[in-house]
């Protein structure tokens, strides 16, 4: 590394570059997936790349994976940098110099590809059943190693540990057919998936597939609705985060442009992106500017508090850098990212929301959906529903579809459960993919509900 921070400096002076930063980076992953019984893949790679990137008003970004061209690499970002003179500026602080390794019990490096692919083959056994139709199970873990400088003097090395597992089944009855999964992940190792109970999340899986055959369309119309924990940290990460993502706010894709420290949901709302929870699938110590991650209110009793950003959108807005900038790899240039996203528990039980209503649904889980953060719309589908009349839950529905204008359902919001849960990990798009968690409790709003047909 002291060879590239040489040939850095030299470089800088060269094309008259007064800021640079470069990324080392080693990746380290296995990979299985398997379908009704047949291995689909089976993967073990290593990879080692730099990214560099160079400000000269405007960004230079060149990336490589080969040892011989990451001097060239350099050089190349500096150029891009030094032709586009760009007038914008960055927030550049004071050097850091670290080093933080994620901990874990039991390493991936430690545990043999057979006992991986064991566990893969059990969970795939334990999916079969009746009017079970197809199964799918998939396992990944990784270790990325990144080395971290700058011209400010900046130092870092990281360690983390990344493991994703879960499974899906679809079941068929006539011409019916209705699918439900569960994931797991976190920074963490094999200890993890040790921890699952198999025997449990196989059957509640496929009882909840099955469940869905019987289910009917949903009632439509404006109507009390009621979040279960995955549903609401999907909703804020998807309606709410992204609008709060400094660049989006700057480039006038966001209804949350102008409004910090304004009222936008009810009081009572506090949501938080905390990339420093232990364990969490997005967590990570620094981002990849060399900035600390770092516990953030987005919303604070119903205020809007702060955006998520990077050191350009820092210096733009007048704010400190709060260690939101993530690329995907070291091929990828940081862009503003969440990384663990969650509404902060309240003090209702699900019983006491339960009670508050007359008519509407309970809805579980994400099946996916569309935000427009310009507009400040959504639609989310839910991955299972249940008609609640006069304080109690009722006959399951299917293909529920959740819509409505993104302040009007902060603003609705009447009851904020105390039953806080933050583990549903995925991977967040936005040109690149990066691993994220979201969560929170069960929260009773009022939207537009319909079926997805």
């Amino acid at each position: 590394m002291e060879w590239l921070i040489k040939k850095a400096e030299e470089l800088a002076r060269k094309h008259g570059v007064d800021y640079y930063e470069i990324r080392l980076v080693r990746v380290t992953s296995t990979r299985l997936s398997m379908s009704n019984g047949q291995l689909r893949e089976l993967s073990i790679n290593s990879e080692l790349g730099i990214g560099a990137r160079a400000f000269n008003g405007a960004w230079g970004f060149s990336s490589a994976n080969d040892r011989e061209r990451f001097e060239k690499a350099l050089e190349t970002a500096m150029k891009i940098a030094k032709l586009s003179r760009g007038s914008g500026r960055i927030h550049l602080g004071e050097p850091v110099a670290d080093n933080v390794e994620l901990k874990v019990r039991k390493p991936f490096k430690d545990i043999d590809l057979e006992e991986k692919l064991s566990l893969v083959k059990e969970t795939d056994s334990f999916l079969r059943g009746d009017k079970i139709v197809n199964r799918t199970v998939y396992y990944g873990d990784s270790v990325v190693e990144t080395l971290y400088f700058n011209s400010l003097g900046s130092e870092i090395r990281t360690v983390v540990p990344r493991v994703r597992f879960g499974f899906s089944v679809t079941a068929k009855e006539g011409g019916e057919m209705q699918q439900f999964w569960k994931s797991f992940g976190g920074t963490a190792g094999w200890e993890l998936v040790e921890g699952i109970d198999l025997h449990h999340w196989t059957s509640h899986v496929k009882e909840k597939a099955l469940e869905l055959l019987s289910a009917r369309f949903p009632p439509s119309g404006e109507m009390d609705v009621i979040a279960d924990p995955e549903l609401t940290g999907v909703f804020i990460h998807e309606a709410l985060g992204h609008a709060v993502e400094a660049d989006s706010v700057k480039n006038g894709d966001s209804i949350l442009a102008g409004k910090l420290g304004e009222r936008i949901a009810v009081e009572g709302l506090t949501v938080v992106d905390d990339p420093t929870l232990p364990g969490k699938f997005g967590s990570y110590p620094y981002d990849d500017e060399g900035i600390k991650a770092k516990r953030v209110e987005i919303i604070r009793n119903g205020v809007l508090v702060s955006y998520l950003n990077d050191r350009e959108t820092a210096e733009y807005f007048g704010l400190e850098p709060n260690g939101h900038a993530r690329a995907e790899s070291y091929n990828y240039q940081p862009l503003v990212r969440m990384g663990n996203t969650y509404v902060e528990p309240g003090d209702w039980t699900l019983e006491e929301m339960l009670e508050e209503v007359k008519r509407g649904l309970y809805m579980l889980g994400d099946k996916g959906g569309e935000v427009d953060t310009a507009n400040g719309t959504f639609t989310f589908g839910a991955k299972l529903g249940y008609v609640i009349e006069n304080g109690e839950i009722k006959e399951p529905v299917r293909d529920v579809a959740l819509s409505g204008k993104i302040l009007d359902v902060l603003a609705n919001i009447r009851a904020i459960g105390n039953d806080l849960r933050i583990e549903f990990p995925g991977y967040c798009g936005k040109g690149q993919w990066v691993p994220v968690d979201d969560g929170g409790p069960h929260i009773l709003t009022k939207a537009l509900v319909g079926g997805l047909r």
